[in-house]
C-alpha cells in the first residue's frame, strides 16, 4: 500500500522504517523547521535507527496526502487538533486515517478519533487506532512484541491487521474502540506513578499500582460505554512491561525524575492526559484515586510522599 506517515518523531520514525520493512511505499512527512525532520530529510537518520532509501522524506503535506491510500498520524495528542486543520484542507475521501498515538485531549476530554472526526465524513474517510506495546529501540533490533488495531469499521481493521502484521508486530483485531483508545491513553499516566516510586524506592507497590490501576481504569471505559476487560488487554496492562517498567519509556521516567527533583526533557503525554482523566472522571462520576493522586501532584502542588500516603492510606475496602 502507499502510506504516509505524518510525524517523523521517535513513533512516527520507527512506524515509516517498519511499514517499508514490511513492504509497503512509504513516505515520511514532517514540519520544515522540526529538527528531527531536518535530521531526517539531510542524514536520513536519527537516535534510534536509519532510514532506507526506499522511505520518500518530504516536508509536502498535501502531497503526502494526495499520494496515500492510508494516512498514518503519530504526533503529539495535544497538538491533533491544530494539526488536523491543515490535514483537512486537502482531499481525504477514500482514505483511511491511522491514529499511531496515545492520549486524550486535554481542553475537551475528547478520545483522538473523536477529535479526527470532527473534520472528516467517517463513511468516506474511516478512521482507526494503533496502539500496544513496544519501544523503537527495541523493534529496531528486531524485538518483537504485539499491538493492537481498532475501528469502528470492522473491513477497515480486518484490512490493515492483515496488511500490518509481520514476524516483528504481530497485530489483534480490537473490538472496543473506546477502550482500545482510553485504555491506551491512560496507560501513559499509570506509568507516571510508576516512575515515581521508581525515584521513591517504592518499586514493591508497583504490583499493588497495576493492579488497581488496571481496574480503576475499567471502571472509567466502562462508564464511558467501552468494554471493562479492554483495560486487560494489549491495548492497557499489555503495555505495562513497556511503560511501567521500561527504561526507554518518556512517562516512567518522567516521573522517575519528578520524584528526584530533576527536570525530563522530552514528551511525557501521560502529563496533560491526566488532566483528562480528571476531567472524564468527573463528568462520568467514577472515583479514580490514582488519577487523582497525581493529579494533585502534577497541578496541585500536593506533596508528592503526602499524596501516596493519603492514597495508599484509603479507608479499607473490597478489593473488587
Amino acid at each position: 500500500m502507499k502510506i504516509s506517515v505524518l510525524g517523523c518523531g521517535r513513533w512516527g520514525s520507527c512506524i515509516a522504517w517498519y511499514l517499508d520493512k514490511t513492504g509497503h511505499q512509504v513516505l515520511s512527512c514532517g514540519l520544515s523547521d522540526a529538527p528531527e525532520f531536518i535530521a531526517l530529510k539531510e542524514t536520513r537518520k536519527n537516535d534510534y535507527l536509519s532510514f532506507p532509501e526506499s522511505i520518500e522524506v518530504s516536508d509536502d503535506l498535501a502531497y503526502a496526502v494526495e499520494r496515500a491510500e492510508v494516512i498514518v498520524i503519530s504526533i503529539s495528542a495535544q497538538h491533533l487538533r491544530d494539526y488536523m486543520e491543515d490535514v483537512s484542507k486537502h482531499n481525504l475521501d477514500g482514505k483511511i486515517i491511522v491514529l499511531c498515538m496515545k492520549g486524550v485531549e486535554e481542553s475537551t476530554g475528547c478520545r483522538l478519533s473523536e477529535v479526527v472526526s470532527s473534520f472528516v465524513d467517517e463513511e468516506k474517510t474511516p478512521i482507526a487506532v494503533w496502539v500496544g506495546p513496544g519501544h523503537p529501540q527495541d523493534f529496531v533490533k528486531g524485538i518483537p512484541n504485539c499491538m493492537v488495531i481498532d475501528s469502528q469499521n470492522e473491513e477497515v481493521k480486518e484490512m490493515l491487521v492483515h496488511n500490518l502484521s509481520s514476524s516483528l508486530i504481530r497485530m489483534y483485531i480490537g473490538n472496543d474502540f473506546i477502550g482500545s483508545e482510553i485504555g491506551a491513553a491512560a496507560k501513559n499516566v499509570i506509568g507516571i506513578v510508576a516512575g515515581m516510586l521508581d525515584g521513591l524506592n517504592y518499586q514493591s507497590l508497583k504490583g499493588a499500582l497495576m493492579a488497581r490501576g488496571t481496574r480503576e481504569i475499567s471502571r472509567l471505559i466502562e462508564a464511558m460505554g467501552g468494554n471493562p476487560l479492554s483495560a486487560y488487554g494489549l491495548c492497557h496492562l499489555g503495555d505495562y512491561e513497556a511503560t511501567l517498567f521500561s527504561k526507554w519509556s518518556h512517562n516512567r521516567m518522567y516521573g522517575e525524575k519528578y520524584a528526584q527533583g530533576a527536570k525530563f526533557e522530552k514528551l511525557a503525554e501521560g502529563v496533560m492526559t491526566t488532566k483528562a482523566l480528571k476531567k472524564l472522571s468527573i463528568k462520568y462520576n467514577v472515583e479514580m484515586p490514582i488519577v487523582s493522586a497525581l493529579y494533585d501532584v502534577l497541578f496541585e502542588e500536593k506533596p508528592m510522599q503526602q499524596a501516596f500516603e493519603e492514597l495508599f492510606g484509603r479507608s479499607v475496602k473490597q478489593e473488587f
